[in-house]
């Protein structure tokens, strides 16, 4: 596994892809971010939840944590509709059980999707060409 210093290697696509950047907060106790991030191990994670991911049309996601910051990286094809996508990833098997499941961990509502707790961010500057 790579780490921070390191780097993390990135998905190769054969074509250029969209990406969206979203931001949510966890509650402020050491012992639930560690559950956190146990339940988001590949060990732990629904596969449920990976498959409709998938399903939906995201390539790739990942997810970065400082503290009690998360940082959600998601990688679409080009005709990628967010709140088409966001729509149906809420309909999917288990979509709502597990967002109730995390809700416990994170500063936010229960009963929320997954598109009311994350928080799409702009992108205030990148290396241009």
């Amino acid at each position: 596994m790579n780490t921070p210093k390191e780097g993390y290697r990135v998905q190769e696509y054969h074509g250029p892809v969209k990406r969206y950047c979203q931001t949510m907060d966890l509650k402020d106790n050491p012992e639930l971010i560690e559950e956190y991030k146990k339940r988001h191990s590949e060990a732990y994670a629904w596969p449920e939840i990976r498959a409709g991911i998938r399903q939906v049309g995201i390539l790739e996601m990942e997810i970065y944590i400082l503290g009690t910051r998360l940082f959600m990286i998601v990688e679409t094809p080009l005709d990628f509709d967010w709140d088409t996508a966001m729509a149906r990833l809420a309909t999917l098997p288990r979509q709502a059980e597990w967002e109730d499941y995390m809700a416990d961990f994170q500063n936010t509502v229960k009963g929320s999707t997954s598109a009311e707790k994350w928080h799409l961010m702009d992108r205030m500057f990148y290396l241009y060409r």
